[in-house]
């Protein structure tokens, strides 16, 4: 079964600079923002990033190494890698196998893994400084658990995560169920980066200031010092700004260097979509219908075959979609919109051995989106409104200016100051978002739990349940979830647009009754943000 890895890297002149100063492997190299892209990945190091591999999870070893990435011809950027690839190898166990990932690692800084949306025991978190220290240089740590619930995950480090997730440490990890099978099955990361071009990257650099906070920054205007120690390039206007992104990608490669997917007519096709950057991204299949099986990993219950519709897929979030190959020729997937930087989110589908259609790109196009809150057949799901809950917590989500930094806020607090979310193992939660940012949007993340989508701005779902871990909650919008505390620990609920996160919109789910047995070493640098 063919099976397509992802990419994932960052460009930015700022992180050019964290490497040098982070995983050089010459001595006395010092950072400069006058080195060009292949001049830095020379002075860094001559090593190149080769394909992912696929591993077996019940027995597998990451390493976290620097490297080199060529994302096109041309362009090589420097990275940190699992296994000297980017993304990391993708993981596959099969339901009911035991996994066993044991991380060395090689860099400058301390590491950890995270599995993100898989609902591990608290233990394998890999939260440093509330679940294990974080891995030190030259360490290792062996994360080990039971693969019950079939889907598609990923991973990535969550120590200073807002830096190490741009610089490449992710990947996917696949939990395969015996009785679900397609005759090709392809995962594609979405992403985007700043390149060498943008204004907005040559602006926030000459506005370097190595005192700035980290709230409010752009994201990827990272620095990091030669003890691993993350600063901030000053932003180059107030709040979230996105705008110096302008290379979009799937799979870590532009569409003029990436390879079709090859299809069969007849096949069945499935296609894990997984968002690891901090941008939404709204795509068009081509010449198909398809229908959604699963968000975050949960499989959608009698699903509906659409045409012509986007499908959003904000920041964390994954979306398996299905199609049947029954229209010859080589097609697109990619992303509609009027923003130049969109034009390398495509990904061609290429019949084998097939004369037929030669698609073109039609991104200007518009088409409604996918309502997943009125999609599938409409049933009942595991809680509804009208349930009595234990718990019930609202988050409301903004953004304030303290001191002269942007902060992004839980209920008028940032974290650590943020109120826990308090449970008892059983309870029933009911937890309302509210997002009242003017324009940012705000993906919601629970560790450890999967929690049912019960209305969006007032109205109940009409479709099929649908079941997440991680929810963009846009400007204006309200939503209302429900999950029960059945995983006890002191878990992060947090924006996974990671710049927020840092900048202080994180809050706890901790159970009453669960003792954290954790002693984090103070001499240890834990930064679970």
């Amino acid at each position: 079964m063919s099976k397509v890895l992802l990419g994932k890297t960052i460009l930015g002149i700022a992180i050019i600079i964290s490497i040098l100063a982070g995983c050089s492997t010459a001595k006395d190299v010092k950072p400069t923002a006058a080195l060009s892209k292949a001049t830095t990945a020379e002075a860094v190091s001559r090593k190149q990033t080769v394909r992912p591999t696929e591993l077996n999870g019940e027995l597998t070893t990451l390493t976290a190494e620097a490297s080199n990435l060529e994302v096109e011809k041309g362009t090589s950027l420097p990275v940190w890698t699992f296994n000297n690839s980017v993304p990391g190898p993708q993981i596959r166990i099969k339901k009911g196998k035991t996994v066993n990932i044991t991380v060395k690692n090689q860099l400058t800084v301390p590491i950890s893994l995270h599995i993100h949306g898989y609902p591990v025991p608290f233990k394998m978190d890999g939260v440093p400084g509330i679940t294990q220290n974080a891995i030190a240089p030259g360490k290792s740590f062996t994360y080990t658990f039971k693969a019950t619930v079939p889907g598609t995950y990923w991973y990535h480090s969550h120590q200073d995560s807002v830096n190490q997730v741009d610089k490449g440490l992710y990947g996917s990890f696949i939990v395969e169920d015996e009785l679900v099978k397609a005759d090709r099955d392809y995962t594609l990361m979405l992403d985007e980066w700043m390149s060498s071009s943008s204004e907005r990257g040559h602006e926030a650099m000459k506005n370097m200031d190595m005192g700035m906070s980290m709230h409010g920054m752009g994201h990827s205007s990272t620095e990091t010092d030669a003890n691993g120690q993350h600063e901030q390039a000053a932003s180059t206007q107030p709040g979230h700004d996105m705008s110096m992104y302008d290379l979009y990608t799937i799979n870590g490669q532009t569409i003029n260097s990436s390879q079709p997917l090859q299809v069969t007519q007849g096949d069945t096709v499935r296609l894990r979509l997984i968002n690891a950057g901090y941008l939404s991204h709204s795509l068009h299949l081509h010449g198909h219908r398809y229908r959604i099986i699963a968000t975050d990993g949960n499989a959608v219950s009698d699903p509906k075959w659409v045409k012509d519709k986007l499908l959003s897929i904000g920041p964390g979030e994954r979306t398996d979609i299905e199609f049947q190959a029954d229209n010859p020729g080589t097609w697109y997937l990619e992303e509609h919109g009027s923003s130049p930087m969109i034009s390398n989110m495509k990904q061609r589908i290429q019949y084998t051995n097939e004369q037929g259609t030669n698609d073109q790109p039609d991104p200007l196009t518009k088409l409604p989106t996918v309502d997943l809150t009125n999609y599938g057949k409409s049933q009942a799901g595991q809680f509804s409104l009208n349930d009595v809950y234990d718990v019930s917590y609202t988050m409301k989500l903004g953004t304030r200016a303290q001191q002269g930094k942007q902060e992004y806020t839980i209920n008028n607090k940032v974290y650590p100051d943020t109120e826990p979310l308090a449970v008892q193992t059983g309870d029933k939660v009911k937890v309302r978002f509210v997002n009242t940012s003017a324009n940012d949007d705000h993906p919601m993340h629970l560790h450890g739990h999967t929690f049912q989508v019960l209305s969006k701005d007032g109205i109940p779902l009409k479709g099929s349940p649908v079941y997440k871990d991680t929810l963009n909650v846009k400007p204006g919008e309200e939503y209302i979830v429900a999950f029960t505390a059945n995983n006890p620990g002191d878990w992060m609920f947090h924006c996974h647009d990671l710049h927020h996160a840092s900048a202080g919109m994180v809050t706890d789910l901790k159970y009453n009754d669960f003792l954290n047995p954790f002693q984090p070493d103070s001499d240890l640098n834990n930064t679970p943000e």
